[in-house]
């Protein structure tokens, strides 16, 4: 773990641990990935950003559970299931999607070949 990714938790420790696993699968299922860490996100990209990891609050404080972080990921086509939070289009068949991640079992076979699917796509735009 390097610093920016503990700076990045920080206020969120208790998340971290999570995100751990979540990284590792990641990884492990999407070789080559590069990870890169900002203020607000950490982005996982292969020739373009596929995946982002973030505190983006896509239900209300009521509705999350104490432990918790954002994948975000885009597609060419809405994925429809009720663990996505939040779909939108912001431009013609690119379409960003949001799944709130607050345990181990979250981390699946579904949310990775999601990101699997993103990353392919990402990596065949021009």
């Amino acid at each position: 773990m390097n610093a920016d990714t503990l700076l990045f938790f920080q206020g969120h420790a208790e998340a971290l641990p999570l995100y751990e696993q979540f990284e590792q699968a990641l990884l492990e299922r999407i070789p080559g990935t590069t990870i890169r860490v900002s203020k607000t996100q950490i982005s996982f990209y292969n020739r373009r950003s596929f995946g982002a990891v973030s505190f983006n609050p896509v239900r209300r404080a009521a509705e999350r559970p104490p432990v918790w972080f954002t994948v975000t990921f885009g597609l060419n086509d809405r994925k429809k299931s009720p663990r996505i939070d939040a779909a939108i289009e912001p431009y013609p068949n690119r379409w960003t999607h949001h799944v709130l991640i607050s345990s181990i079992e979250d981390i699946d076979e579904e949310l990775l070949g999601w990101l699997e699917e993103a990353a392919v796509f990402s990596a065949a735009k021009r």
